[in-house]
C-alpha cells in the first residue's frame, strides 16, 4: 500500500495508518466474503485488467458494510503493470433497498398463490359450514350425532380462519375499515391479551394520550395484536414483560430513503416490546416469510407475522422489527394518520335468522353452493330462482311471471359476471335490490366495478345465519339504496 485516501475515516471509520497494517484489509472482510474475494480480485485483474467487485467489509464500529471495489492496474512505458489504483464506495443503502424489493417480490409471489386458491376454497368451506349449521340447528342437544356434526362445524371454522391469514398475508383480504383510535383497540384487547399470555408475563400499557386516528379494520388490527402477543409470549417461557405503546410520530425522507415500503407523513405507531430471546439478523431476514417458523414442529403454522404484515400492508402502513438475542424485540406497526372526522362505535349484536316471503333471484355457478343458498332463503320462506350463470339468471328472469325484489348474484361467473347482470335486471325490475357474493380476493372484486360504497356485498364463506340476516338488511332498505 502507497497511498490511500483520508476519506477513509469518513466511510469507514478507520484512519489511514491502520490500512497499512498487515492483512488489514483480508482480516475485516466479513467471513463468508473471505474465501471469494481476494481470488476473484487476482483473477480479474490479470486477465481483464480490472476488478469490480462488492462485498461486506467491516466498519471501525463493528458493523459491516457492503462496498463496491473498483480496481485497475496501471502500465508503464514498457507495458509492464507497475501498480493498482481504484476506488471504495459504501453502497450499504442501495443493497438495504435490493433486498427490501426482493422481499416484496417473494411476498408478492405468495400472495398470488393465496388469493389464486381463495375462492374455490371459499366456495367449498360455505358447503361445509352451511350444511353443518344447518344440521346443528335441526338437531336435539340429545342426538349423538351431534357432536360429529359440530366437530365438522368446528373444523370448517378452522378452515376458515386460515383462509383469512393467508388473504390477509396477502393483502387481498376485503377489510371493513372505519375510523380508529388505537387506544381502543388496545384496551379493548387488554382483557384477552392477559388471559392470553399468562401470569408469568407483566403486560403494560404506555399509550398517547390523544392519538390521531387512523383507518384501518378493527378486527384485524386486534389479530396483530394479538398474533405480536402470542409470538412475544414464545420468545419468553421462564416469563418477562410485555409493553404495549401508541404514539404520535413522523417518518421523514431520511427514514422513508432506507425503507423502501414506507411512506412519509403523520403516522401512528403501535410497537409492542418483549424482553425475550431476541432473534439473529437472518432470522429476522425472513421473520414475515409465509411458513416460516422457528418453532418446533406442530408448535405453529408460520403465518402469524406473515399475517401482520399482510394486514399492516393492505392498511396502507409499514412495519419493522428491532431485536437483540438476549435482550428482546420491538415490532413498530406505523399507520397513516387520517383527517377523517371520528365515527361512533358500532356495537355489534347477534340476531335470530330473520325471515321474509319476498322472491330472489339467485346467480351462482356453483352448483353445491346454490344449491344450499337456495335451502337456506325457503328455510326462511323466501321463494327462490336459480340460475347457473350471468346469462341463464336473465332467462330465468325473463321466464319468470311476477316480481324479483332480490338478485343475489356471484360476482365472478362465466360468460357475463353478477355486475352486468345486475345492471341489465335493474332496468327490467326497478325496485330491484342486489346482493353481491364472492369467495375471490379484494382486488378481484374491484375489478369487477363491485367493491365501493353503497353496494352490498357478502364475503364466502358464510353460513345461514349471516346470509338470512344480510339478505333481510338489504331488502328492507329504502328504493335508493338498491347496492348496485
Amino acid at each position: 500500500m502507497t497511498w490511500i485516501s483520508d476519506n477513509l475515516l469518513d466511510v469507514l471509520g478507520y484512519p489511514t495508518a491502520a490500512a497499512f497494517s498487515p492483512d488489514w484489509w483480508q482480516n475485516n472482510l466479513h467471513p463468508d466474503d473471505r474465501d471469494r474475494v481476494p481470488g476473484e480480485n487476482h483473477s480479474h485483474l490479470f486477465q481483464q485488467g480490472r476488478s469490480n467487485q462488492e462485498y461486506r467489509f467491516r466498519h471501525m464500529d463493528g458493523g459491516y458494510r457492503w462496498m463496491r471495489d473498483e480496481q485497475r492496474l496501471v502500465r508503464n512505458e514498457a507495458e509492464q503493470y507497475v501498480e493498482v489504483v481504484g476506488s471504495w464506495t459504501d453502497i450499504t443503502e442501495r443493497k438495504n433497498l435490493e433486498d427490501q424489493f426482493r422481499q416484496a417480490q417473494k411476498m408478492e409471489a405468495f400472495g398470488q398463490l393465496a388469493g389464486g386458491v381463495a375462492h374455490d376454497f371459499n366456495n367449498l368451506l360455505s358447503i361445509v359450514l352451511g350444511y353443518s349449521d344447518l344440521l346443528l340447528q335441526s338437531l336435539p342437544k340429545s342426538d349423538p350425532s351431534r357432536q360429529l356434526v359440530d366437530e365438522i362445524y368446528k373444523a370448517g371454522e378452522r378452515s376458515a380462519a386460515l383462509t383469512r391469514q393467508l388473504l390477509a398475508f396477502s393483502r387481498k383480504q376485503v377489510l371493513v375499515t372505519r375510523i380508529l383510535n388505537l387506544n381502543e383497540v388496545v384496551t379493548d384487547t387488554d382483557k384477552m391479551l392477559r388471559r392470553l399470555i399468562g401470569e408469568d408475563i407483566r403486560l403494560t400499557s404506555t399509550l398517547d394520550s390523544q392519538p390521531w386516528l387512523v383507518l384501518a379494520d378493527a378486527g384485524q388490527i386486534e389479530q396483530v395484536i394479538l398474533n405480536l402477543a402470542v409470538n412475544a409470549r414464545d420468545a419468553m417461557p421462564q416469563g418477562g414483560r410485555l409493553t404495549i405503546e401508541t404514539r404520535n410520530v413522523k417518518l421523514d425522507e431520511d427514514y422513508v430513503r432506507t425503507h423502501k415500503d414506507a411512506r412519509s407523513g403523520p403516522h401512528v405507531l403501535l410497537s409492542v416490546t418483549d424482553t425475550g430471546s431476541g432473534m439473529p439478523p437472518e432470522v429476522i431476514a425472513k421473520i414475515f416469510e409465509p411458513f416460516f417458523t422457528t418453532k418446533e414442529p406442530g408448535k405453529g403454522t408460520g403465518l402469524g407475522l406473515a399475517t401482520v404484515y399482510g394486514i399492516v400492508k393492505q392498511s396502507g402502513g409499514h412495519v419493522a422489527v428491532y431485536s437483540e438475542v438476549g435482550i428482546g424485540t420491538t415490532f413498530k406497526i406505523y399507520l397513516p394518520r387520517t383527517e377523517q372526522a371520528s365515527e361512533p362505535k358500532i356495537v355489534s349484536r347477534v340476531l335470530i335468522p330473520p325471515r321474509g316471503t319476498e322472491t330472489i333471484l339467485l346467480a351462482e355457478d356453483e352448483a353445491g353452493l346454490r344449491t344450499l343458498t337456495k335451502l337456506i332463503l325457503s328455510q326462511c320462506g323466501f321463494q327462490g330462482l336459480e340460475a347457473v350463470d350471468g346469462e341463464d339468471a336473465l332467462r330465468v328472469a325473463a321466464a319468470h311471471d311476477g316480481p324479483i325484489h332480490l338478485l343475489i348474484t356471484d360476482v365472478v361467473m362465466p360468460g357475463k359476471g353478477g355486475r352486468a347482470v345486475a345492471e341489465r335486471l335493474a332496468d327490467l325490475y326497478p325496485g330491484l335490490r342486489v346482493l353481491f357474493i364472492s369467495g375471490y380476493t379484494d382486488d378481484a372484486v374491484i375489478r369487477h366495478g363491485v367493491l365501493r360504497d353503497g353496494v352490498n356485498f357478502l364475503q364466502k364463506p358464510f353460513i345461514a345465519r349471516v346470509l338470512a340476516s344480510k339478505v333481510r338488511e338489504v331488502l328492507d332498505k329504502p328504493a335508493e339504496s338498491r347496492g348496485i
